[in-house]
């Protein structure tokens, strides 16, 4: 009779811990570069709530992404690489009249299948010709954001090109015109914060949040946007396009504060899991109008060059069995679905046809051994470009981005917006500098400004590349023959190897030949003038009927 009741108690106790599934939140900065963040040292721009998260969950030291928004996006949705979904070449546009097949199980259907209430809160960039490409169609409860890629901060119009130019703004599938003059992180924030304290404790919530920080608003106006008093904090910056960028990492940072306050006060954060990632290297030194820095990795957005791939990456949560430390295991984008769907107590195994790898157990327990072996950074047929990375070794072929395969420190005075190279780079600013003339605007406290720089400088991970060869620069040409990094020893690609591992060179051709025939073709589509918001009482909406 004792071990029957004794059995009861168990099965009780193992019901309820599968009722309590964990909250997910799954954080997505748009266009952050590695050096735009303070736990990776960057010490022009203080990012004390993304950097606690880090600091006290696990930062992911060897993370990766796509080299820009929609591949990465399709990604993280599917646990697919993007050559499996048709998702590797360029971002949708505007007018384009496609998106991610709606063959693909994304991200909230199975989160759903397991009692979940899936919601979205910023950016889509997955398709939206047709309504059934939306994200109400595709599992998620509720949407307050955008559909396109890049749109005004304040007025949320998006200008696909100078001639298509609509309101791209919505709650659900209702066009919101009521929050023009509203900064849009504050705006998401907001949603954000409504959603978890309004949450029915009985279910668990899966909030995705894809800010539109910090990428670019439109081009033909002012491209980099935050309120005064966030470019106010940076005053030791002079360069006016930097100053604004760290305003708008800034404000990101107070919105992931926010959403970690606001599950600290429902009661929800003992039992949430906390992701935060960005989609794509940022863009430098101009590139795409914005200010963003990977400095010293190589390269930026749209490159395969370290600085396109290499992401800001971290998990946070009390469920985790280590934490505080920092992760050299490597990870792919496309990891998390199944490793979110394996905490959430799902079985990943019956995904079809993924390509990534449910991690939890090695990021949980901290182990050694990890399934991921390598990572495919991109085949891109029409581009002509490849790159892979089996172990340590990095192999880039054809068009990766040659030029823009510079290494490109952040903007510091005015000057440097015309003609920054790295061989003129003035230096880095200091803490102190910091402790001036940044945390002094920004309503900290004294302490509280002492706590965050003694984190910072403790627990920054930062690339330490030593001097720069003479001929880093001309040693790889990848359109004549490819080039081989030892990622581990070299992160910032100065010292092509290729010559003098020419085995490892055919090894790594072999593995990119091998995944090229499991390839579809891209799904890109020509511009469909029908899209036009001229013609849709100037806004961005769905004009194909399936």
């Amino acid at each position: 009779m004792w071990l029957v009741s004794y059995l009861l108690v168990v099965q009780g106790f193992i019901f309820v811990q599968s009722a309590q599934k964990p909250n997910i939140i799954l954080i997505v900065a748009d266009d952050l570069g590695y050096d735009d963040v303070s736990f990776h040292g960057s010490n022009q721009i203080p990012t004390p709530n993304i950097d606690s998260l880090a600091n006290k969950g696990i930062l992911l030291n060897n993370y990766y992404v796509q080299p820009i928004c929609t591949p990465t996006r399709s990604a993280l949705m599917t646990g697919r690489h993007p050559i499996h979904t048709g998702m590797q070449h360029s971002v949708i546009v505007g007018d384009q009249p496609y998106g991610l097949p709606l063959t693909e199980t994304i991200m909230p259907q199975y989160f759903n299948k397991l009692g979940y209430s899936s919601h979205i809160v910023g950016k889509w960039h997955l398709g939206f010709f047709a309504k059934e490409y939306t994200p109400l169609y595709r599992g998620f409860k509720s949407h307050l954001g955008y559909w396109l890629g890049a749109e005004d901060y304040f007025d949320h119009t998006a200008e696909a090109n100078t001639n298509q130019y609509g309101l791209d703004f919505r709650a659900n599938m209702s066009v919101l015109s009521s929050e023009n003059g509203t900064y849009s992180t504050e705006i998401f924030t907001n949603e954000a914060v409504k959603l978890i304290m309004n949450q029915n404790e009985s279910e668990p919530l899966f909030l995705y949040l894809p800010f539109q920080a910090v990428h670019s608003g439109n081009l033909d106006e002012h491209p980099l946007q935050a309120p005064q008093e966030y470019i106010d904090r940076f005053p030791n910056i002079q360069n006016m396009n930097r100053r604004t960028f760290a305003g708008m990492v800034s404000a990101l940072d107070d919105g992931v504060g926010a959403v970690v306050e606001a599950l600290s006060t429902k009661g929800m954060l003992n039992n949430s899991i906390i992701v935060f990632t960005t989609d794509n290297g940022g863009p430098s030194n101009g590139f795409d109008g914005n200010a963003a820095s990977n400095f010293p990795l190589r390269g930026l957005k749209a490159t395969l060059w370290e600085g396109g791939v290499r992401g800001d990456g971290l998990i946070y949560s009390p469920l985790l069995q280590n934490s505080q430390y920092v992760s050299e295991r490597m990870m792919h984008v496309c990891d998390w679905l199944p490793t979110l769907y394996r905490a959430a107590g799902g079985d990943p195994t019956i995904m079809k046809n993924l390509d990534g790898y449910d991690m939890w157990d090695v990021l949980s327990n901290n182990q050694q051994n990890s399934p991921r072996k390598e990572i495919l950074h991109n085949i891109d047929p029409i581009r002509k470009q490849a790159a892979i990375r089996i172990g340590d070794y990095k192999l880039l072929s054809g068009e990766v981005g040659v030029a823009y395969a510079d290494w490109y420190p952040p903007y510091q005075v005015d000057e440097d917006s015309y003609n920054l190279h790295v061989d003129n780079y003035r230096g880095q600013t200091t803490y102190e500098n910091i402790r001036q003339s940044t945390f002094t605007n920004s309503g900290h406290s004294k302490d509280v400004v002492e706590m965050i720089i003694s984190e910072n400088r403790l627990k920054a991970v930062a690339v330490n590349c030593g001097p720069k060869p003479a001929n880093a620069s001309t040693n790889c040409r990848p359109l004549t023959s490819p080039c081989l990094y030892h990622i581990p020893s070299d992160p910032c690609e100065y010292n092509n190897i290729a010559d003098s591992n020419k085995d490892i060179v055919i090894q790594l051709l072999q593995r990119l030949q091998e995944l090229s025939y499991t390839m579809v073709p891209p799904g890109n589509k020509p511009e469909d003038p029908r899209g036009d918001p001229k013609y849709h009482n100037g806004i961005w909406q769905p004009w194909i009927n399936l």
